[in-house]
């Protein structure tokens, strides 16, 4: 604000002074209004609404206390400077404490001081003007903030509900086999996730995927994936006989891995895909890119089975290679994503690997134990998503 444009009001009942410090600051380019007491002056201050009041601390009837009282309840953010005489220096103080910007001594051996200090008292009610305003505007933003958060919150609660909905029952028993899963997201939504099917009385197939990434845009991936896989499944009749199931586990993920190539989503994943024969208690298996490799827990301890093989939605023409594993009895096959070795104390990779084939060795058959065994009870927040898939051949 320019001098031409800021109104000041002075009050003081001594005239000669008055006149003084008026002159001199309309001389300064300020349009000044003069009282020459409290209750005068707090008419002008209704009807001419100053930018700055010089009042004198003594005076009759309503003296500069008292009109500086009313002017910050009138008009908080209006600086007010009062001019008292060497001797009065107790009220000055006690004026500061009633919100006086700032205090002049009487009498002034530099008028240029007047023009200082109330130049100083604008630059601090801008100032102030603007931290109010920055502060009225980081609170609506933060309402705002508080609003989409609830309302995203809201919208990853229901995409987890749709997302649970989408996966297999768990438990779930057939012949001597018992199979469990869990999924344990990092955020509100997984991009890990599970499913099973069952072709006839003989054949259990699952698959374990993790998707890049994390949060909502990995999760919609698992859902186009139960849908791509569904299809797949059906279309082909996949995985109904015993001289095809090596062919169709490979057929399965080359055309997974050219839909999500075609897809365009720009993310990739890995995958264990697993068909268990019931009658011949044999898994065959492909690995795509996953890790940890599956473990197998019997009665000669855990060990990794073997496997190889790129992620799915990297490389057009990747060939990948189909395993079998005998499935004894008493046997446990565990597929886990790679979210448990972040929970794994260890520091590198192959002890991190170690460190859980440990674990899964001392534990127990049910998913429940499991969990406990690796610390997942008690896991307040998941660094990244966590599934598990457990296979149990009962004896």
């Amino acid at each position: 604000m320019t001098t031409d444009n800021c109104k000041l009001l002075i009050v003081d009942d001594d005239s000669i002074v008055r006149q003084g410090v008026v002159a001199y600051l309309e001389d300064s380019g300020f349009t000044v209004f003069e009282a020459a007491g409290g209750e005068v002056a707090l008419e002008l201050f209704r009807e001419e609404q100053p930018d700055v009041v010089l009042t004198d601390l003594k005076m009759p009837g309503m003296d500069g206390m008292q009109l500086l009282e009313q002017i910050r309840q009138l008009s908080p953010a209006t600086p007010v400077l009062v001019m008292s005489g060497v001797g009065v220096m107790g009220d000055v103080v006690a004026a500061l404490r009633l919100g006086a910007t700032d205090f002049l001594v009487k009498p002034f051996a530099d008028m240029e001081v007047l023009v200082h200090a109330v130049s100083k008292s604008l630059e601090r009610r801008d100032l102030l003007a603007e931290n109010r305003q920055y502060r009225h505007d980081l609170e609506r933003a933060n309402r705002e903030l508080r609003d989409h958060l609830r309302t995203l919150e809201r919208d990853q609660r229901a995409g987890r509900r749709v997302q649970q909905h989408l996966l297999p029952p768990t438990p779930v028993t057939k012949g001597s086999y018992s199979v469990e899963h869990r999924v344990i997201p990092s955020l509100f939504l997984s991009g890990d996730f599970v499913d099973l099917a069952y072709t006839s009385d003989r054949y259990i197939s699952f698959y374990l995927i993790d998707v890049a990434g994390h949060g909502a845009s990995s999760a919609f991936v698992t859902i186009w994936m139960k849908h791509v896989a569904t299809e797949i499944f059906n279309e082909r009749q996949s995985f109904r006989h015993y001289a095809k199931i090596d062919s169709d586990l490979k057929e399965w993920l080359q055309e997974i891995n050219r839909r999500l190539l075609e897809s365009r989503l720009g993310t990739h994943m890995t995958c264990l895909v697993g068909v268990i024969d019931l009658q011949e208690n044999l898994l065959h298996y492909g690995v795509a890119g996953h890790l940890p490799l599956p473990v197998l827990v019997s009665g000669d301890g855990a060990h990794y089975l073997q496997g190889k093989g790129a992620p799915l939605g990297l490389f057009p023409d990747h060939d990948w290679e189909i395993f079998r594993h005998p499935f004894p009895a008493d046997g446990h096959l565990l597929a886990l994503s790679d979210g448990i070795l972040e929970v794994m104390p260890a520091k590198d990779l192959l002890e991190k690997e170690e460190y859980l084939l440990k674990l899964l060795s001392c534990s127990g058959k049910s998913l429940t134990e499991v969990c406990s065994a690796l610390g997942l009870e008690e896991l307040s927040a998941a660094p990244d998503d966590i599934a598990i898939v457990s296979i149990v051949r009962h004896a």
